[in-house]
């Protein structure tokens, strides 16, 4: 099964897509030597200097490393203008577009088939003479054979004669069912069994994949892809999706392809084109190797009961247990393995039950993350008993005013309610605290640094981590707080940093030694 790739021409026809010549040279590179397809096409003629520049770039370098009959210019019937365009940009495969139906012939080009087949002659008589081969795609041929198929079937007995390779049959609006699909193929390849069929296919009602594996059932002998779906409109078929499909359910049939090349170019596109890989996209996309449902992650360890055919590693790409409210513990045990930690039992009950509450708050969590969920659950295990609990408290912030704090605090079982303001919204929470401890007569810590950190990657927006540092008593030690808002996680760090020198600000009572957490 032949394979072309037409990112760089039917893709390019994407809303708001525009490759560079440079760009266009690195994914035509990528495509024939690392993805391997058989053909690219790499522009339309006559479009602009710039896709002249960008198709000699290609087919330099083409030339000189045995590609260059595997890159395709489309060409219009213009006498010899869109020839000489490809013969001068360094091309040797045209790609001629007719008429594929006889409602396009008669109302766009006012012409009848006798016509139009002279004219077709014509053109590749000059094509051929110029050392071009020619293919020829039979625009708007779905419809050709849905309304005007005895029109197609003389437009295929005259090009019989041609001195044409490929016929490309393309669904141009995208309308086939696939039983239509597997019919007209079955049909125009038992009729015409010395003629090489192209299949290219449209993705108006996302049957672009399923017409493709019935096309191929029927016999056709190449298809037209592009990375990702892109194209006009709905977009084309996406090369990564058929491939996989071809070599999983047409076991007879075999491509080219590389199946671990596909992801890497595909990223590469996305960035070249700002087209945005649709997150549930098959095979490229970013979660369809991602089990979120912690009885998926249970059952995969469990003799492999959710996998299929489409494994991650096929494509390049690793299985990944996402990380929220529905993850349960086996997800977490997952990516707790890849990270190298062990938990016991109790731990790891405390450590989901975390990222179940975050998933519940919408936050994404990542496996960045767990370390700090892990270093925040245990660092609270050690107070024992909480003699000092912020139990609520409203921080505001406003325009042109100083940032304000209202605390709830129970101190060694006493409730105290204060109010203070500061130069930000933790300094008002000081400066509120502060108050509290004056009127008990306790020494307040001096705060030495203060300091906040995201997980390695900044990738997460679920969490970050406020480290202060203390000096009391001629001692230094450290406190830390975790939460998705850095005030918060402050607050956090500082309620620790309480209730360790609770026992010391209590002149009557033994002091204890405070160990950095």
């Amino acid at each position: 099964m032949e394979i072309m790739d037409t990112t760089l021409r039917d893709g390019e026809q994407t809303s708001g897509v525009s490759f560079s010549a440079s760009e266009k040279l690195t994914i035509a590179k990528l495509l024939l030597t690392e993805v391997k397809v058989d053909r690219i096409e790499v522009a339309s003629a006559r479009v602009s200097e710039g896709e002249f520049q960008a198709v000699k770039k290609i087919t330099e370098w083409a030339s000189a490393n045995g590609f260059l009959d595997k890159v395709e210019v489309l060409t219009f019937l213009d006498k010899e203008i869109s020839i000489n365009w490809v013969v001068d940009a360094g091309a040797k495969v045209m790609n001629l577009l007719t008429k594929g139906s006889l409602n396009h012939l008669t109302y766009q080009l006012k012409k009848c088939p006798e016509e139009h087949f002279a004219d077709v002659a014509a053109v590749m008589e000059s094509a051929s003479r110029k050392g071009l081969q020619c293919n020829v795609y039979l625009e708007d041929w779905s419809n050709g054979m849905r309304n005007s198929k005895d029109y197609v079937f003389q437009y295929l007995d005259f090009l019989q004669g041609q001195p044409v390779k490929r016929i490309m049959l393309p669904d141009t609006l995208g309308i086939l069912h696939p039983s239509e699909t597997y019919t007209y193929f079955s049909e125009l390849v038992g009729r015409y069994p010395q003629l090489h069929f192209d299949f290219h296919a449209h993705n108006d009602y996302d049957l672009s994949i399923a017409n493709v594996l019935e096309a191929t059932k029927a016999g056709v002998h190449g298809l037209h892809l592009t990375i990702n779906g892109m194209g006009e409109r709905a977009g084309n078929a996406p090369l990564s999706s058929a491939v996989a499909v071809l070599k999983d359910y047409v076991k007879e049939v075999e491509t080219s392809v590389v199946e671990k090349s596909l992801f890497s170019v595909s990223k590469l596109v996305e960035t070249f084109s700002g087209f945005r890989i649709p997150a549930n996209k098959p095979v490229v996309g970013e979660n369809v190797f991602t089990q979120t449902a912690g009885i998926h992650a249970d059952g995969d360890k469990k003799n492999k009961l959710y996998f299929n055919d489409l494994i991650p590693e096929r494509f390049g790409r690793q299985r990944i247990y996402a990380l929220g409210k529905t993850s349960g513990k086996a997800n977490i045990e997952n990516n707790l393995l890849q990270l190298g930690i062990q938990l016991t039992d109790e731990e790891l009950k405390k450590v989901t039950q975390r990222v179940i509450l975050l998933g519940d708050r919408k936050e994404v969590v990542t496996p960045a993350d767990l370390p700090y969920i892990i270093s925040d659950i245990l660092d609270s295990n050690a107070i024992i008993e909480q003699k000092v609990q912020i139990r609520n408290y409203v921080l505001t912030h406003s325009k042109d005013l100083k940032p304000s704090v209202t605390i709830d605090i129970c101190l060694l079982g006493e409730d105290f309610e204060e109010h203070a303001q500061g130069d930000g919204q933790y300094d008002a929470f000081v400066n509120a605290l502060k108050k509290v401890y004056r009127k008990k007569k306790m020494v307040f810590p001096n705060l030495v640094d203060y300091a906040v950190r995201i997980p390695p990657g900044g990738k997460s927006d679920a969490l970050c981590e406020t480290i202060i540092t203390w000096e009391f008593e001629q001692k230094e030690f450290k406190t830390r707080g975790l939460d998705s808002d850095q005030t918060v996680a402050a607050i956090k760090a500082t309620e620790k940093m309480l209730n360790l020198i609770c026992d010391n600000c209590q002149a009557e009572e033994k002091k204890r030694p405070i160990e950095e957490i």
